[in-house]
């Protein structure tokens, strides 16, 4: 049972590094290894619940392919309390990159559940983000967001990562408001963060709002030479989402911005 714990572990360092198809390959492997029986169904339920997992972070960097699938094959084990939250905030992450740039009330309604019932501070502090960032996002209630925000660095602890997502938003809400030199602050606390957390596409992504601010400052060639130099990296671990706002800063585009809404809506 600890090697399978130290197995997601390492999988989930592979997903922060941008080596997800590894990582996915890494559960997958251990999964079809593990005995017929029913002692093999507790560690089958966790490696299913972290490839899964590992399919929203890629899908979020990469555009998606199988996380659907994978949240619903998740569905066919008994899993214990804490691992029904994971999967259900699982699937929160995931509806929220589908519904961008237009409202969903019953996402919020999942998160706000997912915010009272959680076992933990630090998945509280993750509830209350996502619904930060549904505010923001999906229903464009700006003012509503940076408390969520506040409450998740409050309940970040040791989560390197939550402590990243908050700030990162905190500041685009100081850039929003003027105050470029506490935007300055929190977002480059928040590179540091994901640095040091090992997430290398989130730092990256993370490196795009200071090109903003040197942009901001008249900066114009530190900008560019900042988000090219992202692109580039971006692309090559296969990030296409960070890649293509790169490219587009480059252009004139201010990925500050909130999404635009669907096409067709």
């Amino acid at each position: 049972m600890i090697a399978v714990e130290l197995l997601i572990e390492a999988a989930r360092d592979l997903a922060n590094a941008g080596r997800w198809d590894r990582a996915t390959a890494l559960l997958d492997a251990a999964h079809a290894d593990l005995p017929p029986g029913a002692e093999a169904r507790a560690p089958a339920a966790r490696l299913a619940l972290a490839a899964a997992q590992v399919s929203v972070d890629a899908g979020w960097f990469t555009g998606g392919a199988d996380e659907g699938a994978r949240l619903s094959k998740v569905d066919e084990y008994a899993l214990d309390p804490v691992q029904r939250w994971d999967l259900d905030f699982a699937w929160v992450r995931y509806e929220y990159r589908q519904h961008l740039g237009r409202p969903d009330r019953n996402v919020r309604r999942q998160a706000e559940r997912l915010a009272g019932s959680a076992p933990d501070p630090v998945r509280r502090g993750w509830a209350h983000h996502y619904l930060g960032l549904i505010a923001d996002n999906l229903f464009d209630e700006r003012s509503e967001a940076p408390a969520h925000y506040e409450t998740a660095l409050a309940d970040a602890g040791d989560d390197l990562l939550l402590r990243r997502e908050a700030l990162r938003h905190l500041g685009d809400h100081d850039h929003e408001a003027g105050d470029h030199d506490r935007a300055r602050a929190r977002w480059q606390e928040a590179t540091e963060a994901g640095a040091r957390a090992g997430f290398v596409p989130g730092t990256l992504s993370q490196q795009m709002l200071l090109a903003v601010l040197a942009r901001d400052a008249g900066d114009e060639a530190g900008a560019t030479a900042l988000a090219t130099e992202i692109a580039r990296w971006a692309r090559a671990i296969g990030s296409a989402r960070t890649a293509a706002q790169a490219e587009a800063f480059l252009t004139g585009v201010d990925p500050t911005q909130p999404p635009p809404p669907p096409e067709d809506e």
